[in-house]
């Protein structure tokens, strides 16, 4: 059995919550290094961004954003389906619930399957998980692009799938008068990168580039601070590709002379923990992250469900 406790079971401190008001409309709240969350102002209703793992893990974000504003919300929009991003959408009373259609389907592929893993993963992130009614299932989907006119003079937000990356279904949401761009888990700042669903050849390359040629000042990635000036958003965006080129580069080193998963996670933990071991689960990830890579690299398109014990079964095999 592992030495190390298993994933997030035992970071059960909370964390400080941070509102920040970040152009004139436009929310965030980050909270040491767990998942962030977001809303927009329209003339006359709110976009709110993530959801959280519970209704009641919702309710102090909510309970914030309702200081500066009681509009009515429209569209929830959700920018990749985790378990700990969408299960408290309930809380919201959202007209629409607003995704990928690509997220639609690991939804119906791997919903509760997910649930259970992160459940038993990150239990802290569960406030009260008696209150989540269910799975959470989009309302309205697409695939390339969609815009929201928010009325009178306030100009357009932009929901765009920039490629596989994180999941086959990321967006982001991008406000291009603003120059703010909530990035989802696409890019973490000073956050390590879970990738146990990832694509890592597209989303180091081509979801990337894509990312950055938006040009944003300001980003709110899926944990971490919010950064802002167009520099620290580019240092975030290649701090998560350096990242995602470590786990290719040494797991297909160990592939190319023969090695196990076991060498695989030996050889990534060794390069990566000088600059990331710091840095918000990364002990959490570091395992799942080489069980996705490896199984990639050896031709396996698309992730493996996740299960309880599939999750233990990794964790102990190259935590011990």
């Amino acid at each position: 059995m592992s030495e190390k406790p298993f994933a997030s079971s035992e970071d059960l401190a909370e964390k400080v919550e941070t509102f920040e008001v970040i152009a004139p409309g436009v929310y965030a709240m980050s909270a040491e290094g767990d998942p962030n969350v977001g809303a927009i102002e329209a003339r006359d209703y709110l976009i709110c961004i993530e959801a959280r793992a519970t209704p009641v893990a919702a309710q102090s974000w909510l309970r914030r954003l309702r200081e500066e504003t009681d509009k009515p919300i429209r569209y929830l929009v959700l920018s990749h389906y985790h378990a700990v991003r969408v299960l408290g959408a309930s809380a919201f009373g959202a007209e629409e619930i607003v995704a990928h259609t690509n997220t639609r389907d690991l939804i119906l592929e791997r919903g509760k399957e997910d649930w259970d893993s992160e459940f038993q993963r990150m239990p802290r992130l569960f406030k009260e998980p008696e209150s989540i009614p269910g799975l959470t299932y989009p309302t309205m989907v697409f695939r390339d692009h969609m815009e929201i006119d928010l009325g009178g003079d306030r100009g357009t937000i932009h929901l765009s799938w920039l490629g596989k990356g994180h999941t086959k279904g990321d967006i982001v949401v991008w406000l291009p008068r603003e120059k703010v761009l909530f990035a989802g888990d696409l890019v973490e700042a000073e956050a390590a990168l879970y990738t146990g669903d990832a694509y890592h050849l597209e989303w180091a390359s081509s979801t990337l580039d894509k990312v950055k040629s938006l040009g944003a000042e300001v980003l709110v990635g899926g944990r971490g601070k919010v950064v802002y000036g167009e520099k620290a958003v580019d240092n975030a965006i290649e701090q998560s590709r350096d990242f995602l080129n470590t786990l290719i580069s040494e797991t297909a080193k160990t592939i190319e002379a023969k090695g196990t998963l076991k060498d695989a996670f030996d050889a990534v933990y060794k390069a990566l923990a000088p600059k990331y071991a710091t840095w918000p689960i990364f002990e959490h990830t570091v395992p799942f992250d080489v069980a996705r890579v490896f199984d990639e690299l050896n031709g396996i398109a698309d992730p493996i469900v996740w299960t309880k014990e599939r999750d233990l079964e990794i964790w102990n095999q190259l935590q011990r």
